[in-house]
């Protein structure tokens, strides 16, 4: 099982949330674009509350200028989360607390440009 957190600590009111997702199949090897904001996914994945108060993948965004680091959290579980749809990044983090076998973590760079 799988849990994933991506987040902008760079954005300008402060850590920014833009995806949970949890209960990852273990047999999962990657995730596919497009994935729908259902809260429930066919594979039995689940959706949680992203920082504009709605379920699934807000993509990058920054404002014009200093790029932002985009962080994809990647948590391996000992078992299923016994959760809802809809946690936020703070109660995934909670629920997954001694139950994380292993965890990988990847940055990934965006920016847009303050030219016209």
């Amino acid at each position: 099982m799988f849990a994933m957190v991506c987040d902008d600590p760079d954005a300008p009111v402060g850590l920014w949330v833009h995806w949970v997702i949890y209960n990852i199949p273990g047999t999962a090897a990657g995730l596919k674009e497009g994935i729908p904001t259902d809260p429930k996914l066919g594979d039995g994945s689940l959706q949680g509350t992203n920082s504009w108060d709605r379920v699934g993948y807000g993509g990058p965004c920054p404002p014009p200028g200093k790029p932002h680091r985009y962080f994809f959290k990647l948590y391996a579980l000992d078992a299923p989360l016994s959760a809802s749809p809809g946690l936020t990044a703070k109660l995934l983090e909670d629920a997954v607390r001694g139950h994380v076998v292993g965890k990988a973590e990847m940055i990934g760079i965006y920016g847009r440009s303050s030219k016209k």
